[in-house]
């Protein structure tokens, strides 16, 4: 396992690569080219700079996210042929640039979803909040409005402003395109994309919906095991794999995250990993990484983790925001380095329960 942490750029983010450094055990970033549209070339000029910059702070880029998929790809549009032409360009460029993970996702419209950036929990700091009731009386258009409310001035990922100009256009266009359309349209880009990958020996991992149920009346095809299970048999090479993330699975309790891991073992190329807290059907609250503050068995997981051999880049994911720091809700570095140091904790008692337990058995 590599723990890293998420890192949006010297231009976007609060935290900066020197004190990303300073935490332990943490050896390198998943970040981006924040400010290139989805469907853009990103030139091997600014990737290669991006990981200059990276690397002279001590640390390495771990893999990106994201690499966004324009949505007449995911529509199925005429146009996507362009688009995929330009996205095997970038493909290529991080693949000549030694970088050899990208996470996507594959959710039309909204990467993302919540009711609220910035719920108070009683101890006074503030976590990312789901209800699927107050998100039922609210107008998808008014969505962007309301994100961009409480974000602290930050753009968030999955939100982009040229994404709110086209939110109505964006609804209209997915008028026709079911689950079955949009899981037809993933396969012919894995397709398409596979011999670059192949190539490069890029490792395509795909992001779950998040939450893990439609919302908005939007198709959703990332959402299960069973779902999973479809997408790695449909296209059977390593490099289509998964961006394991406990947070989007686990937003549906019926998902057995520890099982998941197991089952798709030897594909899971990345792992965001947290905590959340079940209110009811449809509702909960994110969480700090601790176990005993959430609904999930953090040990169980990370010991899933262990059992099948997972050895690629592993991030905390959201974070509280905690002692007053004011940063990119879920991603500022307070809460986000407690995330960490308690992973590798875990990770580090797990190892050595089972050298201990292996020399017992001689």
């Amino acid at each position: 396992m590599q723990m890293t942490l998420r890192w949006f750029g010297s231009k976007h983010d609060s935290v900066t690569l020197e004190q990303i450094r300073q935490i332990p055990n943490v050896t390198g970033v998943i970040t981006t080219l924040y400010d290139i549209p989805a469907g853009e070339v990103w030139s091997i000029e600014k990737i290669l700079e991006l990981k200059a910059e990276v690397e002279a702070s001590g640390l390495k880029i771990a893999g990106i996210e994201s690499v966004n998929i324009h949505d007449s790809i995911k529509i199925g549009l005429p146009e996507r042929e362009q688009y995929i032409e330009n996205y095997i360009t970038t493909l290529e460029n991080l693949g000549k640039a030694d970088i050899h993970l990208v996470c996507y996702n594959f959710m039309p419209v909204f990467d993302w979803t919540r009711s609220d950036l910035a719920k108070v929990r009683e101890d006074g700091s503030t976590v990312l909040s789901y209800d699927q009731e107050l998100i039922d009386q609210i107008d998808p258009g008014a969505m962007f409005a309301q994100i961009d409310e409480k974000s602290n001035g930050f753009i968030m990922p999955g939100w982009e402003p040229e994404r709110l100009v086209r939110v109505k256009e964006l609804f209209e266009k997915y008028k026709e395109v079911d689950e079955e359309k949009l899981f037809n349209n993933l396969i012919y880009f894995l397709n398409r994309i596979r011999p670059v990958c192949e190539k490069y020996n890029i490792m395509m991992a795909i992001h779950p919906d998040d939450p893990a149920w439609p919302v908005f009346n939007l198709p959703r095809i990332v959402k299960n095991k069973d779902d999973i299970k479809k997408l790695l048999h449909a296209v059977d090479e390593k490099f289509n794999g998964l961006t394991l993330c406990t947070g989007s699975y686990g937003s549906n309790p019926k998902n057995d995250i520890c099982d998941i891991i197991r089952m798709a073992e030897g594909r899971i190329h990345f792992a965001h990993v947290r905590n959340l807290i079940h209110h009811g059907p449809g509702k909960f609250d994110e969480a700090a990484h601790l176990s005993t503050d959430g609904s999930m068995d953090m040990y169980e997981i990370m010991k899933a983790f262990y059992d099948i051999g997972f050895d690629g880049p592993m991030r905390p994911d959201h974070g509280r925001a905690i002692w007053g720091e004011v940063a990119m809700p879920g991603y500022g570095l307070y809460d986000r380095a407690l995330g960490a140091t308690y992973l590798n904790g875990l990770w580090e008692a797990i190892g050595k329960n089972h050298q201990r337990e292996e020399r017992g058995n001689l």
